[in-house]
């Protein structure tokens, strides 16, 4: 309970303050302002600086330095920097970037316009052009795009004294030096020593004796989700990029995998519901409807499928029509369930849990899985129908239906994604709509095949 209490007693206080806030920027009290907006965490300067208006941003660049602004810069969403780097002082923008870590300032220019890079690149300080254009051409989604290249890295053939000494003065540029990467006379990348180590050696201890030589690193072109995946499992704080031969490029820092993460979950989601794209900058409505016509259209000519497979049964809803109205509770309940099976399989993909024997393993899961439910859903459908209609056969015509759909439907849910992941197509593309359409056609197929075999006991 005191925990609870304590939050409400926070959030008030921010609110108090953010409020006062307002109040000094009103009365253009500058000193009084930078006192106050200067003792809160970024994080809340950046949601007090989000809700002012244009003009009153215009302001806070003026009583803030470039220092200060990029801290604010860095809790703040990326598809909204843009309008704010746009909107300041161009030479101020530059200054801003300048004081930002390298990988942070890349991301917020791949938002902008071509044009808009050019005329930063142009006035900014021709060092910090050249480190932002260094990262600026590795390849989307990869290692290279998200990496970092302030690092601090030492020769193997230093003493402790010497590495600490030279750490003094790189720490302050550095994004982080719990670990400190060990090269070679080539700058080969040979090994890695934590900041604990290094502090506990003896000053006159030589680098090579106490660095830890089995060090993980990836290659710059490697996909930014495998980055995530091997940060998660090796537990790192950072991990090192390195080209070819094995030479250092930079690091990757875990705060830089969790945006990843997050970019990774919004990607595969709008995967998942049939989108090319989730943007919610995106206001304009004949932009949206192209971004979800291509899968709806593709969605309408499998539905048309269906349509027509429930055509080649007219005869059967002739004679037998009552078995119309179980068409939605069938189809729905298939969906469904080739649904929940597929969101198991793509979060297994996705999280690499499944090896060779596992997917197999998956497969007789869900399979038995489909099995269980289908039987369940089986045997209360005849129970509701025989009491509601008073015909015993269509209710195990409906449960027996209903059984076979669910078995297809979750191994199908099940098996599509880990075909589509073998053949190197993202598991995601096998959205929620599709699985949903496809098992359509099979419950069809099924439930009015089942029904024109036994159509005699239905009559």
């Amino acid at each position: 309970m005191k925990v609870g209490e304590n939050m409400v007693e926070l959030k008030e206080e921010v609110e108090l303050k953010l409020d006062e806030l307002s109040s000094l920027l009103g009365k253009e009290d500058t000193e009084g302002f930078r006192a106050l907006f200067l003792d809160m965490h970024p994080y809340d300067q950046a949601v007090f600086f989000k809700e002012q208006e244009t003009k009153d941003r215009l302001t806070i660049y003026t009583y803030l330095s470039p220092k200060e602004m990029s801290d604010i810069m860095e809790y703040i969403d990326l598809e909204e920097t843009e309008q704010f780097i746009t909107e300041m002082d161009p030479h101020f923008a530059t200054m801003v970037f300048a004081e930002m870590a390298v990988d942070d300032a890349v991301d917020i220019l791949k938002e902008l316009t071509k044009d808009e890079v050019a005329s930063f690149f142009a006035i900014m300080d021709k060092k910090a052009a050249d480190e932002i254009k260094a990262l600026l051409h590795y390849e989307e989604k990869t290692a290279g795009s998200i990496m970092t290249t302030e690092f601090v890295s030492i020769l193997k053939t230093q003493t402790v004294k010497e590495t600490l000494k030279e750490m003094k003065i790189k720490a302050p540029e550095a994004e982080t030096i719990y670990y400190t990467y060990v090269l070679d006379e080539n700058k080969r990348l040979v090994g890695v020593l934590s900041l604990r180590n290094l502090i506990i050696a003896e000053e006159d201890e030589i680098i090579e004796n106490i660095m830890s030589e089995n060090v993980v690193s990836v290659s710059v072109g490697r996909d930014q989700e495998e980055v995530a995946q091997m940060i998660r499992d090796y537990d790192f704080l950072a991990l090192p990029v390195v080209d070819f031969q094995n030479h250092l490029l930079g690091i990757i820092t875990v705060d830089d995998i969790l945006d990843v993460m997050e970019e990774e979950a919004s990607d595969d989601y709008s995967k998942f519901a049939a989108l090319v794209d989730i943007d919610s900058r995106d206001s304009n409505p004949i932009q949206s409807a192209k971004k979800r016509l291509p899968w709806l259209i593709i969605l309408l000519f499998l539905g048309m499928i269906t349509a027509s497979l429930i055509g080649s049964f007219e005869q059967t809803l002739e004679k037998v029509p009552i078995v119309a109205i179980f068409i939605p509770l069938i189809a729905g309940m298939a969906g469904n369930a080739g649904t929940q099976s597929l969101a198991v399989a793509v979060r297994g993909i996705a999280v690499g849990n499944y090896g060779a024997e596992k997917r197999i393993r998956l497969i007789l899961r869900e399979i038995t899985t489909g099995l269980f439910v289908g039987g369940a859903c089986g045997i209360v459908v005849v129970l509701l129908i025989y009491f509601w209609k008073g015909n015993f056969f269509l209710g195990v015509l409906v449960g027996i239906a209903i059984l076979a759909t669910l078995t297809v439907a979750t191994l199908s849910g099940a098996l599509i994604p880990l075909i589509m992941e073998r053949l190197n197509i993202d598991p995601a593309v096998a959205s929620g709509p599709f699985i949903t359409t496809l098992n359509d056609i099979t419950s069809v197929l099924i439930y009015f095949g089942m029904a024109t075999v036994f159509m005699s006991l239905l009559l």
